[in-house]
């Protein structure tokens, strides 16, 4: 028998980012005056701020919320005490070196030992009209924060300089920022060099070789576009969301039970909030939700929201904004001359299946390069502009200036700054990406892309509604290449995860999951996505479908009520009752599939009508 062909199995791409700073960012305190000193990127354009801070201690606790988010990591990792040994043996060899001179030898044994172990880009600092703010991206790929400060709250010493460059977010800067005190004048830097603090050999220059791999890179741009896509929002008062964190503090999650928030969306009512498993109620009180149709929405990474206690106390106001079941949301807490927007994405970097299925959202081949060049044009010479004064100042309008805008977050070159509503000039990095290596996030996930563009190449068999565990999934991959026929079968939980894969596949039987799912898994769990999409949107969905499970949720005062319908060819399975505890079933057998399609969606179409949500996950 033929060996089938696979593609090669690489190890991540990188996208080399070149960062040097002339000096290490610094605060110095003195006794009347504390002065943060941070230097921006030689290898960009320069740019120069010298301000007084207004609000030292709002400016202390949001730089420090913001540190936590770039150096979270919420994927699983075992005990392992090898760079805990490697950290003590190079400390012994800096005992007699001075801060700066053991900060440099650390930085080129990173780059001759664990090259990958600078993963993450140094937080981007932007300077625009209205306002400075910071950008950074954590390193599991799960978490998008922004922090803006209007020009409202500094007392500028000199007309700022704007445009966009890098800081070393060091642990020491860290440390020094958090020694602020409202008692003392506080100054505040930015610029691009200070000749005074290098010799002629260059010593006091820090520069990185930074390999950030591809992925991590695509994750951000994706984060930045997704922000564009349409949203429900709603609003809570800051006592709503201390009392989610509280729940969240006081409740560890419980090993093998959801761990998601369910948020119950009702035009005319306050949106309220459950913590599953425990299925704590929160209602929100600060303002009714204005939508137009009633739904649920289940978000994941709850416990990233922990990373805003900091930032509570200056909040005024916060906005929410949620895509969809398993999709990212954005959560913007306002205060007085100052916002702070995490973006969570519900997945991490070993999540590959819930990553799948955002991607698809977002386009993938680029758009006409003229209509960004008139775009980028415009904001060069204005800095941001919303998007009816972009429409009108380059004169596209529509479904082609919303994708040119999508296509410059996607390469880097805008973003959208979702608490304004506006589009800014922001490159990400100092040299244009090469979007063909961003396409998709490795090879084996072109090639299962390529798969599903083939004619009959890749078809769901079967699909089966397991209830309280998921959907099984049996498919088929006709690969000519190989002249082979393979069986790839899957079970996705109901929070979107895949628990269970198999393949006929030579690198499956080899190598399982452990280096990642094979192409042909991979387009098992596309086309699937793609059908239970093509089946929502489709007006005439319901003269086509065969196979179809939806839960409804209906709120009680002593619970919650849920029913879940199936439509599995002639069989129509009901399972109704109080939540957590036994449900009570009925199976009813019809002669055709059209028969029991129409008592399908009679049944769907009444629950709606007694005040039941649709809460069905894909």
């Amino acid at each position: 028998m033929k060996e089938e062909k696979q593609p090669e199995s690489k190890g991540p791409e990188h996208t080399p980012v070149k960062i040097k700073y002339a000096a290490p960012n610094s605060v110095d305190h003195t006794e009347k005056e504390s002065m943060i000193r941070l230097f921006g990127n030689l290898y960009r354009d320069p740019v120069d701020v010298n301000a007084a801070i207004k609000n030292p201690i709002r400016f202390r606790e949001s730089m420090s919320a913001l540190s936590r988010v770039v150096s979270s990591d919420y994927r699983y990792s075992p005990k392992d005490r090898s760079a805990y040994l490697a950290y003590k043996r190079m400390k012994n060899e800096s005992a007699g070196m001075n801060s700066w001179q053991a900060r440099q030898a650390y930085f080129s044994w990173l780059e001759r030992n664990d090259p990958d172990a600078w993963l993450i880009l140094d937080p981007v600092v932007t300077v625009h009209p209205d306002e400075i703010f910071f950008e950074v991206f954590s390193k599991d790929e799960g978490s998008y924060a922004r922090l803006g400060m209007s020009h409202k709250a500094f007392d500028f010493e000199k007309p700022p300089v704007f445009g966009t460059t890098n800081i070393d977010f060091s642990e020491s800067l860290l440390a020094g920022i958090k020694k602020m005190r409202t008692g003392k004048k506080t100054s505040f830097g930015v610029s691009r060099e200070e000749v005074s603090l290098k010799d002629e050999s260059g010593e006091g220059v820090l520069e990185k070789k930074i390999n950030l791999p591809d992925s991590w890179l695509r994750g951000f741009l994706q984060v930045q576009s997704a922000a564009m896509l349409p949203t429900d929002s709603f609003k809570m008062a800051p006592i709503d969301f201390y009392n989610l964190l509280r729940n969240l503090r006081f409740n560890s999650d419980i090993k093998g039970k959801p761990r998601g928030l369910r948020i119950e969306l009702v035009p005319g009512d306050y949106p309220k909030m459950v913590v599953e498993p425990r299925e704590t109620l929160i209602e929100t009180t600060q303002e009714i939700y204005k939508g137009k149709t009633a739904r649920v929405v289940r978000i994941w990474g709850r416990r990233r929201l922990m990373m805003l206690k900091q930032f509570l106390p200056f909040t005024t106001e916060i906005d929410v904004r949620i895509i969809g079941s398993g999709m990212p949301s954005f959560w913007i807490l306002k205060g007085e001359d100052t916002a702070f927007t995490l973006g969570m994405t519900g997945f991490t970097a070993f999540d590959w299946s819930r990553a799948l299925s955002f991607d698809l959202l977002l386009p993938r081949k680029a758009s006409d390069t003229s209509d960004l060049e008139k775009i980028l044009t415009h904001l060069s010479d204005k800095w941001l502009d919303s998007r009816k004064g972009i429409a009108k100042a380059v004169d596209i309008k529509g479904a082609e200036l919303l994708k040119a805008l999508q296509a410059g977050c996607q390469q880097g070159k805008l973003m959208y700054d979702i608490s304004k509503d506006v589009y800014r000039l922001r490159p990400l990095t100092s040299e244009p990406l090469d979007m063909s290596r961003l396409e998709f996030r490795n090879q084996r996930e072109r090639f299962a892309h390529d798969l599903l563009n083939r004619k009959d190449a890749v078809k769901i068999e079967s699909e089966n509604r397991i209830f309280g565990t998921g959907v099984e999934l049996v498919g088929k991959a006709d690969v000519k290449e190989d002249r082979r026929e393979y069986r790839p079968t899957m079970l996705i939980n109901e929070e979107g995860q895949v628990v269970k894969a198999e393949c006929t596949c030579t690198l499956f039987r080899k190598q399982k999951l452990k280096q990642g799912p094979c192409p042909h898994l991979l387009a098992l769990r596309i086309a699937h996505v793609k059908q239970t999409e093509k089946q929502m949107k489709s007006t005439a969905r319901r003269k086509r479908i065969m196979l179809e499970t939806r839960t409804y949720t209906k709120r009680a005062e002593t619970g919650e009520d849920v029913c879940q319908l199936t439509l599995d060819r002639r069989i129509l399975k009901m399972r109704w009752g109080r939540k957590g505890q036994d449900l009570r079933v009925q199976n009813l057998r019809f002669n055709s599939v059209d028969e029991a399609r129409q008592a399908y969606f009679t049944r769907a179409d009444h629950l709606g009508t007694r005040g039941y949500l649709d809460a069905t996950t894909g």
